[in-house]
């Protein structure tokens, strides 16, 4: 580097191509790191044209459940903000306990930053790990784009939804789906995945937050409230592919009439 001597690095991972620029940037904790942008001759792969309705799946977002997808699996939501809450408390107040300018209340503040800098290592670590299993088991995911800006003026729900970070878990499943030549479809905030039912297609007009499950009022079928969502972003997903010309094919030609109610299936935290 100009100016400098040989930099002790630990590089994670093999590169190869035309070194193009070096971005050198240091957290709040005092880490250095390096992002090596690199030219290569590898191609992208083409997007798949032929997708099949097996290999679709809806994903919908909460915060008892970070995500619930179309096949009735919920992938608990680990909370990483109330699992370190205590220990962020105890440092802070450690924090304001110290007299500004001292060297003692810049070590209390190096701790409160490396205690947030490891839960958000943490909520990043789950969030990787989670897209790249649904991108890697999928070739098409159909998400419903939420207005975050808007939920964030709860006062009650706020955090919580913070701390769910379901904008940044899209992000990586977006880039992940490309990389892969898979489908990330976004589906419009207003379409009403809740209180529609997936078999009949009927609207209740209101749905309540406290209402996790129904019985819809025409077809007499019992919704999951979470299930029924996702159900209905995965047909959504599935006309919006076939709208951009893509082949989707059902169940290789031997899927039936109507749609079965899926029974849900918990899963707690990814294993590390």
């Amino acid at each position: 580097m100009p100016k400098l001597n040989a930099i002790k690095t630990k590089v994670h991972r093999p590169v190869d191509g035309k070194l193009k620029s070096i971005t050198l940037s240091r957290t709040v904790t005092g880490k250095h790191c390096a992002s090596l942008l690199y030219e290569t001759e590898q191609a992208a792969p083409a997007p798949l044209m032929d997708v099949e309705a097996t290999n679709v799946i809806g994903l919908d977002m909460g915060l008892s459940h970070l995500a619930i997808d179309s096949t009735g699996r919920k992938v608990a939501n680990p909370r990483f903000m109330k699992l370190a809450q205590k220990n962020l408390k105890c440092k802070q107040q450690s924090l304001s306990r110290k007299t500004k300018g001292s060297a003692k209340r810049a070590k209390a503040r190096l701790l409160v930053a490396k205690a947030y800098e490891r839960m958000a290592n943490a909520r990043k670590d789950f969030q990787h790990k989670l897209s790249r299993r649904i991108i890697d088991d999928n070739q098409a995911v159909s998400v419903e784009t939420l207005k975050v800006k808007n939920m964030m003026k709860n006062a009650k729900l706020a955090k919580h939804i913070g701390d769910a970070s379901w904008h940044a878990l899209i992000t990586k499943l977006a880039y992940k789906a490309k990389e892969q030549g898979k489908h990330l479809v976004k589906i419009d905030p207003w379409f009403a995945s809740s209180k529609t039912c997936h078999v009949c297609q009927h609207k209740m007009e209101s749905m309540p937050l406290d209402v996790r499950s129904w019985d819809c009022p025409t077809c007499n079928t019992h919704h999951d409230r979470d299930i029924n969502a996702a159900l209905n972003i995965k047909h959504q997903g599935i006309l919006r592919l076939k709208a951009e010309g893509l082949s989707v094919s059902a169940h290789r030609g031997s899927r039936k009439s109507g749609i079965l109610p899926v029974a849900a299936v918990e899963v707690g935290s990814l294993a590390r």
